[in-house]
């Protein structure tokens, strides 16, 4: 068993208790997370008389969207269980699944999180443990499982509560044919500074060019994504260890500016509105020289079908300034509810969790839809199929490499309170971030500055710092 995935100080969790007793309201502003123990599953078997429908909650993005398209094979497989699918963009997908799960609604029967929500919602109970129905489904081989992928998705008890459908994290991609054709080299490990040099030097907007693509799409899971990494790496962080919001400090300025300053100079337009699916498509376009977000996006640059830029591009690890490892560390997984034992329906939904997450869905999916559409960074087995090697030649070694140098224990330069690289492992940071998001997408979008967005989001931070300081007193 691979060890428990980092985790926040165990004051958060404390103080979460309090939060869950103050209601629904306070508990889903505050993704509470009480130390309650989880019950096993019940055993693997049938929907039982007649067919049952599992509800789906997923996210829709384009490997999810392969799920679906091969879905009807399952249900051809297992007659007694209909499939329904509930497909939302991250933001939705991440509000909705957080209000129903955290409320015990019974709408849904398998979720799709992350290693965000996934620890803290075991810890608190609210997730089946799917170590007894991995055991009892042979050949599932949960061994296989990339060990930081796997350690980011186990609880306190280091059970895994969810299991991946794919992993990442994050590099650079880059043009290489701009590249040459302009004279410049990509380091082999580049600095920001490097990066935005070649960004201004490619960016030709009279020619539909634009230097680089980033994301600046309010949501914790979408501008923060990135923008954390270079606030890492810039040697910023949310809190000092006394719970001291730090978003005003020199270096938080330096990197919010930069962020902002690059893609209103460089950047793809309309960047307040684009995350990851809209830099995709303006990637795989040819309208962007380089392109710096989550591994998983080299299946979507490297489809030659929906692609213009396939066997172009070339992948270096996530640039750096101070901290010299910056990439994320992030996996959408699915799991079961607590709510789906109570129904009965946990056994069948496993059936198609194991179904999608399996060593043997890899290989289906590279026969019927492309290698470049199979899920990347959960499976080692992945990276020992011949056609998989074959077609991810170009990207498979970042993509594992970057996988294995995330840290999610030492994401700063200097000391802090908190776990996590793109996200901070805290209840609050899911509105807290999304708060920031906010501020930071309208310094992108020209409505203020980078210095005013971080007065605003220094308010938001100190708030939350300061109930942290409370408990310690």
């Amino acid at each position: 068993m691979a060890p428990p995935p980092s985790r926040s100080p165990d004051r958060p969790h404390r103080r979460l208790r309090r939060i869950a007793r103050s209601g629904p309201l306070a508990l889903l502003a505050g993704l509470a997370v009480t130390l309650s123990g989880c019950a096993g599953a019940g055993a693997l078997g049938g929907g039982g008389e007649g067919q049952q429908t599992i509800t789906i909650a997923i996210v829709s993005n384009p490997q999810m969207k392969d799920a679906i398209e091969l879905s009807p094979q399952f249900e051809a497989a297992n007659p007694d269980i209909r499939l329904k699918f509930v497909s939302l963009s991250e933001n939705e997908a991440r509000a909705k699944i957080t209000a129903s799960v955290a409320t015990n609604s019974s709408e849904f029967d398998a979720v799709m999180i992350s290693n965000y929500e996934t620890p803290q919602w075991a810890a608190n109970g609210w997730l089946t443990d799917l170590d007894p129905l991995m055991a009892q489904t042979p050949g599932y081989d949960e061994n296989d499982f990339i060990p930081a992928v796997r350690g980011a998705l186990s609880g306190p008890d280091g059970h895994m509560y969810a299991v991946p459908f794919y992993g990442e994290s994050s590099f650079l991609m880059y043009r290489k044919d701009l590249f040459e054709q302009a004279g410049i080299v990509m380091p082999a490990q580049p600095t920001w500074q490097d990066v935005a040099a070649a960004a201004r030097k490619l960016h030709d907007p009279a020619n539909g060019m634009s230097g680089i693509c980033l994301r600046g799409k309010p949501g914790w899971g979408e501008v923060m994504a990135p923008f954390d990494t270079v606030a890492n790496t810039f040697g910023a962080r949310w809190f000092d260890p006394q719970w001291n919001a730090q978003l005003t400090s020199p270096e938080f300025k330096a990197a919010a500016n930069f962020y902002v300053d690059l893609v209103r100079d460089y950047g793809t337009p309309g960047a307040a509105t684009s995350g990851f699916s809209e830099c995709g498509t303006q990637f795989s376009q040819g309208n962007a020289a380089m392109w710096y977000d989550a591994t998983v996006a080299a299946g979507i640059v490297e489809n030659p079908e929906e692609s213009r830029v396939s066997g172009k591009v070339g992948y270096a690890p996530a640039p750096v300034v101070e901290k010299q490892d910056a990439g994320w560390l992030y996996t959408w997984s699915l799991a079961i509810p607590k709510t789906s034992e109570e129904k009965g329906t946990s056994a069948a939904a496993w059936r198609f969790l194991s179904w999608m997450t399996s060593k043997e869905y890899g290989p289906m999916v590279g026969r019927q839809l492309g290698w470049e559409h199979v899920p990347p960074g959960a499976r080692q087995s992945t990276y020992q199929i011949p056609e998989y090697v074959e077609a991810s030649k170009a990207y498979a070694k970042p993509t594992l490499d970057a996988i294995e140098a995330a840290d999610q224990k030492k994401p700063t330069v200097q000391p802090v309170p908190y776990t996590g690289i793109q996200f901070l492992a805290i209840p609050e940071f899911q509105d807290l971030g999304t708060r920031v998001s906010q501020q930071l997408s309208a310094a992108v979008a020209g409505q203020q500055t980078a210095d005013e967005a971080l007065e605003q989001a220094q308010v938001y931070a100190e708030t939350v710092g300061q109930s942290y300081q409370r408990e310690g007193q």
